[in-house]
């Protein structure tokens, strides 16, 4: 297996950091995430008719681009890196991907080219009050047959639940797991945002009461695809995490080298250099493990699961880890409000709950390796 990104997605790369430079510097950051949206709907434009980043992982024949899973990791490493306020991550990581691996064909064909335009902002509703990521655990049932459902019960923890025009909601009906899709309008639907700690990331009460719903997979049998969802959604949020937990490392180190104390830089300190060797071996295991994910997400093979749990449990801790010691090389003034440190602390800690915490994934790593 080959690790190493080609000149391409190197490519890719510096566009959307470019971009982001651009559109998600620090003061823009604080401006979206106090507004109830959350994100700025000229840049998501942007995103959709210069970059094309919304339909990247969409095959050609609903309107997308056709790259893989890596093309992915490689936009959402850098967007973990400049902490993107934006419902990407919802509308790709995990909505695109349970139409793609859970929908039918005629679904597929129904909703994917919106969301490759960028016309379509859409989210995967599965967790409960509960916060179970557990897809056989959801509370909410569908009535009905064919062409007529209604779905009742409570999601939560919904991300940009109260953006989405599109909510795709796992459901039980009689025959099993299944997955619905519901617009943002639809009868019976009381959508509730909810105060988060990470305010770059808007969530979600969503209530459904006697809710009118089109079926968009097969009756009873969205488990496995829902299941390769999570999979792969996880191996983008450990893209993510990569790339947050580098800045932090790069914010840290730059720190050390420029913070003047009894007359020498901190970094020549013994405790400030352990922090930061500590920080980057971390960092680049995580780079490893989700980049294994990345890979075998592109594969398409079994060890999708592993990797993606391996890479989920890891990042997730490797990226708290790095955000809490940044705050702690900074000082008093990493404490502050008024400093970005905070900002990736919140978002680390907010990734390492969502999609399932370490010890979740441990023991579905357990699990898969009969442990």
């Amino acid at each position: 297996m080959n690790f190493g990104f080609s000149e391409e997605q190197e490519e890719l790369r510096k566009m959307v950091k470019r971009f982001l430079e651009d559109k998600s510097p620090e003061t823009e950051v604080r401006r979206l995430m106090a507004t109830t949206e959350g994100y700025d709907t000229a840049v998501w434009k942007q995103m959709a008719d210069e970059l094309a980043l919304q339909g990247l992982g969409i095959p050609e024949e609903f309107g997308g681009q056709g790259f893989g899973p890596v093309e992915l990791y490689v936009i959402f490493e850098e967007m973990g890196a400049a902490l993107l306020c934006s419902p990407y991550f919802a509308t790709v990581a995990l909505a695109s991907n349970a139409l793609l691996h859970a929908g039918t064909a005629a679904a597929k064909a129904a909703y994917l080219p919106g969301i490759a335009s960028g016309e379509t902002i859409a989210t995967l509703a599965i967790t409960d009050e509960s916060g179970n990521w557990d897809v056989s655990a959801t509370g909410v049932t569908a009535s009905g047959s064919g062409d007529s459902f209604t779905l009742t019960g409570v999601k939560s923890y919904v991300i940009d639940g109260a953006n989405a025009d599109l909510i795709l909601v796992t459901a039980t009906s009689d025959k099993g797991l299944s997955l619905f899709a519901v617009a943002k309008d639809a009868v019976g639907l009381t959508t509730t945002s909810l105060p988060t700690m990470d305010q770059t990331r808007k969530q979600a009460r969503l209530e459904f009461a006697s809710t009118p719903a089109t079926l968009v997979s097969v009756d009873g049998g969205a488990k496995d695809g829902i299941e390769k969802t999570l999979q792969f959604a996880a191996a983008c949020l450990a893209a993510e995490q990569v790339g947050g937990a580098q800045r932090v490392l790069d914010n840290a180190v730059d720190y050390a080298k420029n913070r003047v104390q009894f007359g020498r830089p901190i970094g020549s300190f013994q405790a400030i250099k352990h922090k930061c060797a500590d920080m980057l071996l971390e960092v680049e295991s995580a780079k490893s493990a989700a980049y294994y994910a990345a890979w075998a997400a592109q594969e398409d093979n079994d060890e999708l699961a592993i990797a993606a749990s391996l890479a989920k449990s890891f990042c997730s801790e490797a990226y708290f880890h790095a955000a809490a010691e940044n705050i702690q090389i900074h000082g008093g003034i990493g404490f502050t409000w008024e400093h970005h440190a905070h900002l990736y602390f919140k978002r680390a800690k907010s990734s390492e709950l969502m999609l399932g915490d370490p010890a979740y994934h441990r023991e579905l790593l357990a699990q898969l390796l009969g442990i």
